[in-house]
């Protein structure tokens, strides 16, 4: 009687937590914290550098489904995390099996066996059946294309670059007998990297820190996404759930990140959702449109929206050009690329050549100086203490954080009824946050506004000839 009872139990919280995704999470990270979670694997459980694996056959390389009498999922779990030395796994579907739910990503060490990747809390998972993401919820999202027999799948991370100039981080190695010792990241107390022998790999992630996850589709690239990393790391990991399937299992597979790396520190690149007749040079920001009317702005917009991290950036004003048509501030995902940041809802904006904050409108209000060559603008947010990005600006099913093609070629991108009268945003509804503007290391003011669904991206627009900025996204990280 017992037993069945524990089984109703478990069943209850699946299903809530497929209902309620969003509270149930608050549940799982106090339960986490308090190591009273049930679904989490004991430490005792959990052999350091062994893999984990329920409901699964393993033979070698090759991992194939176990039918049982409570069609429970099968799960592999990989015995050590991605690192920046083996960022990147893949897996080959040697068999699709009955219905071809195949899962492939990435979790926590402890994470249960009985769900596929992407269901639980701190979890990503892109499935074979359906080409949808799944992010810690019980329901996935349009990413890419269902998979057959014969197809590859692949998920690693992008480690960031070391940052280049004064205190930048270099890999200290050592040896024991001819062999390399291992070694990990550590910030020491006053802040600088240091690497050091460990046998701890999961300080590759810091608490609450955020990595970038992307997944492969036969040698292509799928999409990207952002998500919060445990801080013990994420593993490698293969769901299935239907008789017949098998995958044959590569941790050791190649791809080129060091080429996306180093693009990435060349032009910056990657930083940027979107660059409307704008020229990104490095940390360079140039108008390229036409400016003729206020249909030629160039706008620039963040890939990542700002976060409780990474809150504030800022532009200095390089080349005024003819007017100084230049605006700061932050705007919701898909902003229409031809109007200026403060003009349309669900942005706000400082602009240089006025002086004025606009707020969702056409019409701007007096706020601070006019700004010129070799002025320092800045924007940030003030975050409420309790702020979850995951909640609070309502990433589903939206979500800012997922980036591919298929998603962005449908993006709205139009202005229709965008201006609000009286510079308010359509939905009053939200969670409020402080925006504020800097000139020059000085705080102008600040502006309280409801956080759009999916989080506020910096934003730069301009709209005159020769106009050049000079962006730092994170200032306050050097």
């Amino acid at each position: 009687m017992l037993a069945r009872s524990k089984i109703y139990s478990h069943k209850n919280l699946v299903a809530m937590e497929i209902r309620y995704p969003n509270q149930f999470m608050h549940v799982f990270r106090h339960h986490q914290r308090l190591h009273q979670d049930a679904g989490q694997v004991r430490d005792a459980d959990v052999e350091a550098g062994q893999p984990r694996y329920s409901n699964i056959n393993v033979d070698g390389d090759v991992l194939s489904y176990s039918p049982n009498d409570r069609f429970s999922v099968g799960l592999y779990v990989a015995g050590e995390p991605l690192t920046p030395e083996d960022y990147y796994f893949e897996v080959e579907i040697l068999d699709i099996g009955n219905r071809g739910t195949i899962g492939v990503g990435l979790v926590p060490q402890r994470y249960p066996l009985d769900a596929q990747p992407g269901w639980r809390a701190f979890s990503v998972g892109f499935h074979a059946d359906d080409g949808k993401l799944y992010k810690a919820n019980g329901f996935g999202k349009p990413f890419g294309t269902k998979s057959q027999t014969g197809d590859k799948i692949g998920c690693g991370i992008k480690f960031s670059a070391p940052e280049e100039g004064p205190g930048q981080s270099v890999k200290v190695f050592f040896t024991h007998n001819g062999k390399e010792v291992s070694y990990s990241a550590q910030r020491s107390w006053r802040g600088i990297y240091k690497w050091v022998p460990s046998v701890r790999p999961y300080e590759w992630f810091p608490e609450h820190s955020s990595v970038k996850v992307f997944f492969t589709h036969n040698g292509k690239e799928v999409g990207m996404m952002m998500m919060q990393a445990p801080a013990r790391g994420l593993y490698p990991a293969v769901g299935m759930h239907s008789s017949g399937e098998e995958v044959r299992l590569n941790l050791e597979a190649e791809w080129l990140y060091e080429d996306l790396v180093l693009m990435a520190v060349d032009n910056g690149e990657e930083d940027w959702s979107r660059l409307h007749d704008v020229r990104l040079n490095g940390t360079t920001l140039e108008y390229m449109g036409r400016g003729k009317s206020i249909h030629d702005v160039g706008l620039a917009q963040a890939r990542w929206p700002l976060d409780t991290t990474y809150h504030y950036f800022e532009i200095e004003i390089m080349d005024p050009g003819e007017n100084c048509y230049i605006a700061i501030g932050v705007a919701r995902r898909n902003y229409p690329h031809h109007r200026h940041p403060g003009w349309n809802k669900g942005s706000i904006a400082y602009h240089a050549d006025d002086g004025k904050i606009f707020v969702g409108s056409g019409v701007g209000d007096p706020f601070g100086p006019r700004c010129h060559k070799g002025d320092i603008m800045g924007c940030g947010i003030l975050f409420p203490p309790d702020y979850d990005g995951e909640t609070d600006s309502d990433l589903s099913p939206d979500d800012p954080d997922v980036h591919n093609d298929m998603i962005d070629e449908f993006s709205d991108d139009s202005d229709d009824d965008d201006i609000i009268p009286g510079g308010r945003f359509l939905d009053q509804n939200g969670t409020k946050v402080w925006i504020f503007f800097t000139r020059n290391g000085k705080m102008i003011g600040k502006k309280q506004v409801p956080i759009p669904k999916g989080g506020f991206f910096p934003t730069v627009g301009m709209l005159s000839s020769c106009e050049k900025v000079r962006i730092d996204l994170r200032p306050l990280t050097g």
